[in-house]
Formats: C-alpha cells, sequence, structure tokens
C-alpha cells in the first residue's frame, strides 16, 4: 500500500483543495471532460463536476483524509476519511487520470 506522499498532483491537490475550501483549485485538478461516479449518480464534464462540488464536497465543507493509497492497472484507489455537513465516513475514491495527469474518472462507492 502507498502513503499519500505518493499521491499524484492532482489527487493531492484534489485533496487540499477540498479541505482549502478552493473551489478553482478543486475543479483544475480534471481534465476537460470529466466523469464522476457518486455512487451512481453520474456528473459529466467541468460544469457537472463543479455541480457536485456544491452539492456534495466543498458546498458541505467536506474535509478529506487520506487513510490509504493502492494503485489497480492505471487507477489509484485512496481510501479517504470524509467529515463535514454531508457524507460523514470512510470509503475509496478510485481515480484514473489522463495522460497530462489530471483526474478524467473518479468513481465513489
Amino acid at each position: 500500500m502507498t502513503t499519500s506522499a505518493d499521491l499524484p498532483a492532482s489527487i493531492k491537490t484534489f485533496v487540499d483543495a477540498t479541505n482549502a475550501g478552493d473551489s478553482d483549485a478543486f475543479l483544475d485538478s480534471f481534465s476537460g471532460d470529466p466523469y464522476l461516479n457518486d455512487w451512481g449518480r453520474e456528473f459529466h464534464g467541468r460544469e457537472g463536476v463543479a455541480s457536485w462540488n456544491q452539492t456534495d464536497n466543498i458546498g458541505v465543507k467536506s474535509h478529506f483524509e487520506v487513510q490509504g493509497v493502492r494503485v489497480n492497472d492505471d487507477t489509484y484507489v485512496v481510501t479517504m476519511k470524509v467529515s463535514g455537513a454531508g457524507f460523514n465516513g470512510t470509503g475509496p475514491l478510485a481515480f484514473t487520470l489522463d495522460d497530462a495527469g489530471k483526474i478524467d474518472r473518479l468513481m465513489i462507492s
């Protein structure tokens, strides 16, 4: 298992920007046309990710604490402890990056 220090820059930015409440930096961690799936709820493109960010992430003051990281082929599965005014608990977030190292796909389950 790798640690949070081993996270690619875009995933580290995703975590740090969320914790800082910085929506611009959060969105900059994503590719130009990302896909996000949050327990079956689908969000497409940067507008979709921005919407999810406001309703389920920074908009509800989420705070992430990386618990562990493992790499499966081209996917980083990051176990996060989440707290805030929305979901609270621990679970996996699976990130797939594009060729530029930006988050292209995020699966939350």
